[in-house]
């Protein structure tokens, strides 16, 4: 009975077939068609579009830092309540998420200590406006710097301490609460982040 598939040798000697040009790639490309180029690598090609774009992330990174701004603005004067709540999140989760990707890490960690503080705590009344402000200052003051190496530990140890007191008002907030306290207390995913 015929298959009109090929069998396991004319497989073999195929790949062997494509394998005798391993040594010279494109020899055959080239001696059949007088228009072949070399395709670019891919890599590379996107490097390039990164490093010609890379001049506009520090505009990107303040265009996140004046939109969490505006939300925590909203937040000042109409309160605390569900949609200026959401409003703040999502900046700050977007300043978070943006972050690793523009070259902002430090950004990324003050806003993931925001964010966990907005998502966590389960009275908004009860958060102080303080804590807000501090998470957005330091996303403000962070952002231009954070690429210059030697602002890196300031900015390393300002955050640090930023999770340690939203940590410290959630544990209280959710002292009643021991599936909250597990994730609060759980190491974080911000971008970058290491365990």
């Amino acid at each position: 009975m015929a298959s009109s598939r090929p069998s396991k040798p004319d497989i073999v000697h195929l790949r062997r077939s494509r394998a005798d040009h391993a040594g010279h790639p494109g020899t055959c490309a080239r001696r059949c068609d007088p228009h072949w180029r070399a395709k670019p690598d891919p890599v590379a090609l996107a490097e390039q579009a990164l490093a010609a774009i890379s001049s506009d992330f520090s505009d990107w990174m303040l265009q996140e830092c004046d939109r969490l701004d505006n939300a925590r603005r909203k937040v000042k004067e109409a309160g605390l309540h569900k949609q200026t709540r959401q409003e703040l999140f999502l900046a700050a989760h977007d300043v978070k998420g943006d972050s690793a990707t523009l070259g902002y890490p430090e950004v990324g960690r003050a806003a993931d200590s925001l964010c966990r503080l907005l998502e966590h705590a389960p009275d908004l009344t009860k958060i102080p406006l303080a804590i807000i402000d501090q998470h957005v200052d330091a996303v403000r003051a962070i952002g231009p710097r954070a690429r210059a190496r030697r602002h890196r530990r300031h900015a390393t140890a300002l955050t640090a301490k930023l999770r340690a007191v939203t940590d410290e008002f959630l544990v209280k907030e959710n002292r009643d609460r021991p599936d909250v306290l597990k994730t609060i207390r759980s190491p974080s995913l911000a971008p970058g982040e290491s365990f």
